[in-house]
């Protein structure tokens, strides 16, 4: 499996080398069976899926999700855990439901798990959760990012509902994903996080939101989240991970509507990337004619 590596706080150094693939979150289709999240995907042209498991009998199943991933020539890239608060009923205890999801990530191909961070009241799980999750990785060679989330509020009092913090920046973690939503929950400097993540930053949740405290999960370049930059800053510095468009499309008022979000997320991303790609080697280009005469 890959090694840790530090923190890259320049960010702008790394040349890209690869297109950055782009794929779809089921959640991005919630309330629908995960077999449409297939065939959107492949119909819009996406570069895989991100399968969330849930209370859904096939989306808990390899052999299922194998054959839809064959089928409709969509490979999954990546498995949520049911670490959320509504899953915590799917798969039993804290530890089985990441160790189940990097072994179903193995047999399916995948090549990495998201993980929420512990909430306060799982003792031992959440004081162990770094270690822990290093003895998984290690067993099974897959890699395991944790998401930041945000702070909860009751009766207008911020709760730590998160152990040891929502934010995964400043902790003792291998490997990370990044959510635009929940950073806008959180207030938080997407771009700064970034630059100071460098290569710990291995997944990115592709959404948008705004600093209401909600958890919009809206189309990026649809909130207050500097999702643009960011996108470009991944494109210039060689990001070696990958997006995942995880945008809520169940305000869609039509036929074709929740197509045509996933769409334009989809090509949100590719662009900004693109962009961002192409920045690097003009960048690299100019610089590359001084260098030689500097030695010849």
């Amino acid at each position: 499996m890959p090694e840790p590596r530090g923190a890259d706080l320049s960010g702008a150094e790394r040349t890209p080398i690869r297109p950055i693939p782009v794929t779809l979150s089921s959640s991005s289709v919630f309330t629908l069976h995960p077999q449409h999240v297939f065939a959107m995907a492949q119909d819009l042209g996406y570069d895989g899926i991100e399968m969330m498991v849930t209370q859904s009998a096939w989306s808990q199943d390899p052999v299922r999700l194998d054959q839809l991933s064959e089928q409709h020539e969509m490979p999954i890239h990546s498995i949520h855990a049911p670490t959320l608060l509504f899953t915590q009923q799917v798969w039993g205890s804290a530890w089985n439901k990441i160790a189940r999801s990097a072994d179903m990530a193995r047999e399916l191909g995948a090549e990495l798990v998201v993980v929420h961070p512990p909430f306060r009241w799982q003792g031992s799980y959440a004081r162990d959760f770094a270690e822990g999750i290093r003895d998984i990785m290690e067993a099974t060679g897959i890699m395991i990012t944790v998401e930041n989330m945000y702070p909860w509020k009751v009766r207008g009092r911020e709760a730590k509902m998160y152990l040891p913090h929502h934010d995964p920046v400043p902790l003792d973690y291998d490997f990370v994903t990044w959510d635009f939503s929940h950073a806008a929950s959180a207030e938080a400097d997407s771009l700064a996080a970034f630059r100071l993540l460098g290569e710990r930053l291995r997944h990115v949740h592709l959404t948008d939101g705004t600093n209401t405290g909600k958890d919009d999960h809206l189309l990026p370049g649809h909130g207050a989240q500097p999702v643009a930059e960011c996108l470009q800053f991944l494109g210039a510095s060689g990001f070696t991970g990958s997006v995942c468009v995880e945008v809520s499309t169940r305000n869609a008022k039509y036929a074709g509507q929740r197509e045509e979000m996933l769409a334009e997320s989809l090509n949100f991303a590719r662009r900004h990337l693109a962009l961002g790609q192409r920045q690097a080697r003009q960048q690299h280009q100019n610089q590359t004619p001084r260098e030689t005469q500097e030695h010849p």
